[in-house]
């Protein structure tokens, strides 16, 4: 075998590898003598069937299995005789090769730079302690009895109004054949007023009416309708409203903490107080560690392999577009020559945070474990709720999608053994200062400029009564 160094510049190699035809011939025999011991030919016993009766039947077929074992073989070999280690699989391209000559082809590769970790030892990283404040945790009470309001029933003889919640028993029917379909018809349905809860023009014909009221109200389904058979048809429902109800502020005590299934309201206090503490400490922990990247990014500069580079400026990139395509606000579709530089430096702080990361966990012996691994699984089935077993599925047949879930976890281990070696001084801060992303809590390296987006408008959700008449 011979290899040749085409081009060498900074961090980027390629070398041209030459395979001798005969070196290619024996590794080709071998592999059809072990397919002989295997294949059955008429008039031959098993393993007994010559060589050149197999290499009319099977050197075809060998042969690909054969070049992708004698390149994998003589590359690896090359890269050791050359004391080269690759950033990335290096890219190949065969470029000369017939049956019975030599096989030539081009290898291109980045190489590992090299990285002298600065001393972490006594490193000094201030983290940000806020504390949780009855006021918080009061100011927290009150949004989740906002969310979990209460209702009465309206005692008076008024009629119905926006916001209040009628109960109702419905019937309907298809108006051009008069069929009732499936889930057209429902017994005391709750329907908040101007909710949007039902389909277009439902709750409008129901405006204004009294409890014991019966009425026709007549819709048309949207065109993009869930239940294919009632897309774009008219229909009929026969409505009866049992009651009004209005809606009533939820009172922060023993009965409302029971509703959340919480004993008494003490303990829904200290509930929700420990919750902040966990949200809080996550904050603590974020700006933390920002500092501590922000450290590295200053005290390591080296080239950084250019295939790495331009596949995580790709990876940005992408999402950004994509982010901005699902964006029906953002200003602007495109990303610009600007920003796209920016784009650059970011991906660059990254590749080479993630390398100098990945040399500290690796002198440290850092690993990720399979329960380790199994808990991330658990962690993004619980993202999916009553999707868990296909999340499941999904990692068990994905060994790639599995190894994915390797890097963060690593890159917090690495995390959490660099804490272990510096000197953490907690500093109390306000929540706000905690909870603050301005410019000032990340260099510009590390965002991705955006245009800023206009306040999206929060859909109307569009859910049938019971799953039909809306």
């Amino acid at each position: 075998m011979q290899v040749k160094e085409i081009e060498q510049k900074g961090l980027y190699h390629k070398l041209e590898v030459q395979v001798p035809a005969d070196t290619i011939a024996k590794q080709r025999e071998t592999r059809l003598k072990e397919v002989g011991k295997t294949v059955r030919l008429p008039g031959f016993r098993p393993g007994k069937a010559p060589l050149n009766i197999l290499e009319k039947r099977y050197g075809k077929a060998v042969m690909g299995e054969v070049l992708e074992a004698v390149v994998n073989e003589s590359s690896a070999k090359a890269l050791e005789d050359k004391k080269l280690k690759p950033a990335m699989q290096p890219k190949i391209e065969v470029k000369e090769f017939d049956d019975g000559k030599d096989l030539t082809y081009s290898m291109e590769l980045d190489v590992m730079p090299d990285i002298k970790v600065m001393d972490l030892k006594g490193l000094k990283l201030e983290k940000p302690i806020a504390k949780v404040s009855d006021k918080e945790i009061d100011e927290s009470l009150e949004k989740i009895a906002a969310n979990n309001k209460s209702s009465k029933k309206v005692e008076s003889d008024r009629k119905s109004k926006e916001g209040d919640i009628i109960v109702i028993t419905f019937k309907g029917r298809t108006k051009d054949d008069d069929v009732e379909h499936d889930g057209m018809q429902a017994q005391d349905v709750p329907l908040k007023l101007g909710s949007g809860q039902f389909i277009p023009g439902f709750e409008d014909q129901l405006k204004g009416s009294k409890a014991g009221d019966k009425a026709e109200v007549n819709v048309t389904f949207p065109e993009d309708y869930g239940a294919a058979e009632l897309a774009g048809r008219e229909a009929i429902f026969d409505v009866e409203v049992v009651e009004i109800r209005e809606e009533t502020d939820a009172q922060i005590d023993d009965d409302f903490a029971k509703q959340l299934g919480i004993d008494n309201v003490e303990a829904l206090r200290t509930a929700v107080k420990e919750q902040m503490e966990k949200e809080y400490e996550g904050l603590s922990r974020m700006k933390t560690k920002r500092q501590l990247l922000d450290i590295l990014d200053e005290n390591h500069q080296f080239d950084v392999p250019q295939m790495m580079l331009d596949q995580e400026y790709d990876l940005i990139l992408k999402q950004i577009e994509q982010e901005r395509q699902m964006d029906p606000n953002a200003d602007s579709k495109e990303v610009s020559d600007e920003e796209k530089e920016e784009l650059k430096m970011i991906a660059e702080r990254r590749v080479r945070l993630g390398l100098v990361m990945s040399e500290v966990g690796n002198d440290a012996k850092i690993t990720i474990n399979d329960q380790e691994l199994q808990r991330a699984v658990i962690n993004e089935a619980q993202k999916y709720p009553g999707q868990e077993k296909e999340v499941f599925d999904f990692y068990a047949k994905n060994r790639q999608a599995l190894e994915s879930l390797k890097a963060p976890l690593f890159e917090e281990k690495v995390t959490d053994h660099i804490f272990g070696l510096a000197e953490v001084t907690d500093k109390e801060v306000s929540l706000e200062e905690l909870s603050a992303q301005d410019e000032d809590d990340a260099p510009a390296a590390s965002k991705a400029k955006k245009k800023p987006a206009k306040k999206k408008k929060a859909a109307a959700t569009k859910k049938s009564a019971k799953k039909k008449a809306s």
